[in-house]
């Protein structure tokens, strides 16, 4: 199996992507959005998430069925524990 190659230019435009959202994170930590702060930082988080799996770590590469099986099974218990974490925090009373 042949990999692709990919320049320097382009691992350096992530890694700035990376960097840029990053400082994005630290901004959006001043601003007050209530409930959607932690909302705001997940998906600042998760988008960091992709960049790094994407492209740092192969995946968008690789045609290996199993690898894709694996990243899906991933994300399923990722999505299944938000969703236990947020009926945890939505359920409990608040004063």
């Amino acid at each position: 199996m042949s990999h692709p190659v990919i320049s320097t230019k382009f691992y350096t435009g992530i890694w700035a992507g990376l960097i840029c959202l990053t400082v994005l994170t630290a901004a959006v930590s001043y601003l007050e959005l209530g409930p959607f702060n932690i909302v705001l930082a997940l998906v600042i988080a998760t988008c960091k998430m992709l960049l790094v799996a994407l492209f740092f770590m192969g995946v968008k590469y690789i045609s290996e069925k199993m690898t894709v099986v694996v990243i899906v099974a991933g994300l399923f218990w990722l999505f299944i524990l938000l969703a236990l974490s947020m009926t945890d925090y939505i359920s409990r009373p608040w004063v």
